[in-house]
Formats: structure tokens, C-alpha cells, sequence
């Protein structure tokens, strides 16, 4: 009898130590400003009983659309469609506090992205510098950051003037995404109207982009890059080719940032469909085991298993429950993947199966207007 009672004091003990370690985890939502979308929102996750609580509304300028959570958790970043100022032209970057206890967001200042339709932004590792990517003005900027969050101006950019084979998507530049190396070294950034990825050697202290030895790779003509992630060891790059349905794997060297093609344009689709697609996002698990890549058309999710020299292999599909998965995240953890669909205003939640990489669908969507972009944090 004591032993038992003992045994039971023990496992409320660690239950209760086991809850108050659990951090608050906060998703934030990116919109387009249609079907009375107000600006970004954010929801409570809790991961016990795996729902999403709304927290709150922050009204902004025209499709607060992608959004990155700065290194040091105490800020989130937006790209808008919306100007700056009246003087100026082009699209923005709104700098946002976020809350420690709650996870709300408070805006601290908005800058123009010095180019039309910004439709990406990411960090260096240490946080001081910002890069925009703008889809229609083709080019890519870095704007450094203050201690207290504060947007500053132009350190260095880059214009691109090319185009590819596809009439319809490629008759100029489009940068799409652009992502730092893992030793924050390189800086690489994708051209879907070029079908070309460009390589910087980035200067720290200057906030700047030099030429690199290689200075850009290629895929197959008419593919589109368009965003791109690393595998966990930093030895692999693989990019989602948005007008192919495909992914290119590249070997990436550590030394000067080099890429070596590994694989060309691994079909991501069912061979039996025959509609329309063009993917989106792309991710791999915290693992490095899973890759997964969004469709819009076939609205789902690719999964791919990698292998110990980086190739990836197509092991299904999933089907997400929605119209046009634009943007989707893994948690930190490698449990879940939250997808986000644009255009039936809702955000689907998935279990993954540690040992396949497949999917499951949890509970219930939740409504947003036209999310677009999707950002996890656990407060500290």
C-alpha cells in the first residue's frame, strides 16, 4: 500500500514539474487583406489538447503577408503589400514587439522594402540584418536591425534583370525567397523568373553581399524556384520548383558555399493527377528525415524520406482539407505540421508519424481570412 502511494505521489509530482516546464507556444498568421482579413493573428497552441485559441487581431497595412520571428524571440517582422509612407512607392516592413508573458504583438515602426509585392523575409543568425525579397520589383534587401527591434535602412541590395522559358511567369526576374546558411556564412536567394539560384558571401560587420566563387547554380528551365530549405546537418539544400511540381536537391559545399546539383526535379505528384499545380513551401523535420512540400491544385502535401547521402525519395501524399496550401510549418518539436490554406480561410493541423513521415489530421481547422504565412513560438 505505501509503495503504491508512493508511486503515485511520485507521478502527480513529475506531472505537475512536467506542466509548469511546458512553455507558451504562440502561431502567428500571415494574411492576404481580402474577405475582411485584419491584418495578422495570432492563436495559443496547446499541445495536450492539441487546439488553437485566438489571442488576437492586429489590424496593419495592405496583406501583412509573410512573416518571420526574430533569433531572439522578442520580435516578429512583416512584409506588406502596403506603402510605407505616401511618398513612397513599392511595398513595407513593419517591426512588431512581442509580449513575453502573452505573446502579443505591438507595432514599433514600419520602413519600405525599397521594391514592389515583398514576398519573403528571413535573418542572419545574429539578428542584426533583415532580407527582403520583392517578387515583382525582382530584388533583394538588407536592412539592418536596432537592439530595440527598430527597422533601419538599406545596407546593401541586388537587382536582377533576366528571364527563362515559361511565356506566362518567367518574362522577368521574381525573387521569391532568399535564406542565410546555417554558419551564417552564405546567403542564398532564389530567382523563379530566371530559374536560377544566386550566391553571396555575407559580410557581418557591413551587412553586406559580396560575389561568391560560384555566384549562382541552375535548374532545369521553366521550373521556378521558388522557396527552399536546408537539411539540419547543413550539408543539403532542397527547392521547392514551383511551375514543375518538382524538387531539385543540391549538395552544398561548407567551405565556399558551392552547389552541386544531386537531383534533378523529383516529381512531388501522384502520376495519376492531371490537373493544375504549382507547389509553394517546403520543409524538413527538426530531424532531417522527412521532407514535405505544399500544392496548390492538388491541395496537399508531398512527403519525401531523405537518405544518409541527402537524395530524397517520394513516399506519398497527403491531402489537406483545403483550397491552396499556400504556406505550412513543422513544430520545433517534429510532432505537427500546421498548413495554411489561402483560399478557404482555413489553417489544418496534422499529426506526423515519427517512423513513416505520413500524416494524420488532428481535431478541427480553425478559420482565418486568407492566411497565407504561419510562425510558431514558444515564450520564454
Amino acid at each position: 500500500m505505501i509503495r503504491r502511494l508512493l508511486t503515485l505521489t511520485l507521478l502527480t509530482l513529475c506531472f505537475i514539474f512536467t506542466y509548469a516546464q511546458q512553455k507558451k507556444e504562440i502561431l502567428y498568421v500571415g494574411t492576404f487583406s481580402v474577405r475582411g482579413s485584419q491584418g495578422i493573428y495570432s492563436f495559443a497552441f496547446n499541445r495536450a489538447k492539441k487546439t488553437l485559441t485566438p489571442i488576437q487581431q492586429v489590424p496593419g497595412l495592405e496583406s501583412p503577408s509573410f512573416l518571420g520571428i526574430h533569433p531572439t524571440r522578442k520580435f516578429l517582422y512583416s512584409v506588406n503589400r502596403g506603402k510605407a509612407s505616401e511618398n513612397e512607392t513599392g511595398g513595407s516592413v513593419t517591426a512588431y514587439t512581442i509580449d513575453a508573458k502573452n505573446g502579443k504583438l505591438t507595432v514599433l515602426n514600419t520602413r519600405s522594402s525599397f521594391g514592389a509585392e515583398p514576398c519573403h523575409i528571413s535573418f542572419d543568425k545574429t539578428g542584426q540584418y533583415i532580407f527582403v525579397s520583392n517578387y515583382n520589383e525582382g530584388n533583394l534587401v538588407v536592412l539592418p536591425l536596432f537592439e530595440d527591434g527598430l527597422v533601419g535602412n538599406p545596407s546593401d541590395s541586388k537587382k536582377y534583370i533576366g528571364n527563362s522559358v515559361n511565356p506566362e511567369r518567367q518574362t522577368s526576374s521574381h525573387l521569391h525567397s532568399a535564406l542565410i546558411s546555417p554558419d551564417n556564412r552564405f546567403l542564398y536567394a532564389a530567382d523563379l523568373g530566371t530559374d536560377k539560384l544566386y550566391i553571396y558571401n555575407f559580410n557581418l560587420k557591413t551587412g553586406t553581399l559580396d560575389d561568391s566563387k560560384q555566384k549562382e547554380a541552375s535548374v532545369k528551365p521553366g521550373c521556378g524556384p521558388r522557396h527552399f530549405a536546408f537539411h539540419p546537418n547543413g550539408n543539403y539544400m532542397y527547392v521547392a520548383e514551383e511551375l514543375s511540381s518538382t524538387v531539385a536537391t543540391f549538395k552544398i559545399d561548407k567551405k565556399n558555399g558551392d552547389l552541386t546539383i544531386l537531383q534533378d526535379s523529383v516529381l512531388a505528384l501522384p502520376k495519376s493527377f492531371a490537373g493544375k499545380n504549382t507547389s509553394a513551401d517546403i520543409h524538413v523535420d527538426p530531424k532531417g528525415k522527412f521532407l514535405y512540400m505544399s500544392n496548390r491544385g492538388y491541395n496537399g502535401l508531398s512527403i519525401f524520406s531523405i537518405g544518409a547521402d541527402g537524395k530524397i525519395k517520394l513516399v506519398g501524399q497527403q491531402t489537406t482539407g483545403g483550397n491552396t496550401p499556400r504556406n505550412f510549418m513543422i513544430d520545433s518539436k517534429g510532432e505537427y505540421i500546421f498548413v495554411a490554406h489561402q483560399d478557404s480561410d482555413t489553417i489544418a493541423m496534422f499529426r506526423i508519424n515519427a517512423k513513416t513521415g505520413m500524416l494524420a489530421p488532428v481535431g478541427k481547422p480553425v478559420k482565418v481570412p486568407a492566411p497565407v504565412c504561419l510562425k510558431m513560438i514558444a515564450l520564454p
